[in-house]
């Protein structure tokens, strides 16, 4: 969006010093900057303030500074966060059309990309990149959003209660989906009920013209119907918009009956996993929600690629197929990994899996739960730098070391990559894929 200057200043209450410039966007990484954008320094491990010539040198119009002023276009703030919150307040402010927010446990990415997909060939969306879902990139999406956007779509992220709360009353959804409630950042939540309360905060800020998106299939996100006075729109396997006649091809990529409030369709995606079909029939229920047509949406979802490091296919040198799901991991999404490689037409399955990070009191149950269900469908599985896993797997301290346990693949292959992101598994699937792995 555009702003001026001297707006943002009376929208943060700052002191504006230098040059009256016009904004065209934010970003925290000066790295990124395009020209025209605020860059808003945060103090963190490093502290953003350093790194404000270079933001200038890339082109940054003006910059928030609770520091020094360093030349250019200053606005000063006791707090550069708390004054990006209020910019996005202030973005949030002008968006026309529907914001829907996405959260949920597990698949709120891949939700909020396919819902991306359904919505965009008929209308203006705008949504987070990447999982930008906390309290610095939900803002930042709010004020990066082109002026012409019709429906805004904002994953929302938490690591405990009251967090969607705050997004919430940053973004101001009028439509919010809820995928599942399972056992991811119960460290932090405490229990499975205590991630339901954190999460059902996204339909407790619905307003009553709005919509809540709720997964049919599990009762602890059923269970926020009663906290919303929002019409309220099902998904999932006796759903509104249910899921039928689900089957996967050789690669696990989906097949199934989507029928819905405007119609019924057989759709086919290219994505792989049997759990895509309900991520599907989310975004298909979100965005039948704020008027589009089903037919377009159908074609849109089909058309759509993976989530970057999120059960992503792609065939080896040798033939082997690699599945890149690196991108995190809890019980929930190992098992639905899991069961897709169980369907897949391959001879050898192997799953490499990194820890599961922040379960709790549950760490070690899950893991030798995960590791038994994968010996009982034939998945051999090497653990790296995971102990927890325990002794009915094959143990590797480091990511080359898996490699060399995988030793030579071929057509007859395939590979499961998984891990919570401080496993930084994605970079061994790069190894597994050579040259067409690069970046």
């Amino acid at each position: 969006m555009i702003f001026s200057a001297t707006d943002v200043a009376e929208i943060v209450g700052g002191a504006i010093s230098g040059p009256h410039v016009d904004i065209s966007g934010a970003s925290i990484d000066s790295r990124s900057i395009a020209s025209g954008d605020l860059f808003v320094p945060v103090v963190a491990v490093r502290d953003g303030h350093d790194f404000i010539d270079e933001a200038l040198a890339s082109g940054a119009a003006a910059y928030l500074t609770s520091g020094p002023v360093r030349g250019g276009t200053s606005i000063a703030v006791a707090d550069t966060v708390d004054a990006l919150t209020a910019l996005g307040e202030a973005a949030r402010d002008r968006l026309r059309g529907d914001v829907i927010g996405v959260t949920g446990s597990v698949g709120k990415t891949s939700v909020k990309d396919l819902l991306v997909a359904a919505v965009d060939p008929i209308r203006r969306v705008h949504a987070n990149p990447a999982s930008f879902n906390n309290e610095l990139g939900l803002p930042l999406t709010l004020v990066n959003a082109p002026e012409e956007t019709e429906i805004t779509v904002l994953e929302m992220g938490a690591r405990g209660i009251g967090h969607i709360a705050k997004l919430c009353r940053t973004g101001r959804p009028t439509i919010g989906v809820v995928t599942c409630v399972a056992g991811a950042h119960t460290e932090l939540f405490g229990s499975l009920d205590g991630v339901a309360l954190g999460k059902g905060e996204l339909i407790e800020s619905l307003p009553r013209s709005g919509t809540a998106v709720l997964n049919a299939d599990d009762h602890r996100v059923m269970g926020m119907r009663s906290r919303t006075a929002a019409d309220v729109l099902t998904f999932g396997s006796r759903g509104d918009v249910a899921v039928s006649d689900l089957r996967l091809d050789g690669i696990m990529r989906p097949t199934f009956r989507l029928s819905t409030p405007w119609g019924s369709a057989e759709v086919r995606l290219g994505l792989a996993g049997a759990h895509m079909a309900m991520n599907t029939a989310a975004a298909i229920a979100a965005g039948g929600a704020c008027g589009s047509p089903l037919e377009a949406m159908v074609a849109g979802v089909e058309a759509a690629g993976p989530s970057a490091w999120r059960m992503e296919v792609a065939t080896s040198p040798s033939g082997a197929v690699i599945v890149n799901d690196a991108y995190n991991a809890n019980p929930t999404s190992v098992r639905a990994a899991l069961a897709a490689l169980e369907e897949s037409a391959a001879d050898r399955r192997s799953a490499v899996l990194g820890v599961m990070a922040e379960l709790g009191d549950e760490h070690d149950d899950e893991h030798r739960a995960i590791a038994r269900e994968a010996a009982a469908i034939g998945v051999r599985v090497i653990a790296v730098d995971a102990p927890s896993y325990g002794p009915g797997v094959e143990h590797v301290d480091s990511i080359e070391a898996a490699a060399g346990a995988l030793g030579s693949l071929s057509a007859d292959d395939i590979v499961l990559v998984k891990g919570s992101r401080v496993a930084g598994l994605e970079r061994l699937a790069k190894i597994l894929l050579g040259p067409a792995g690069a970046e």
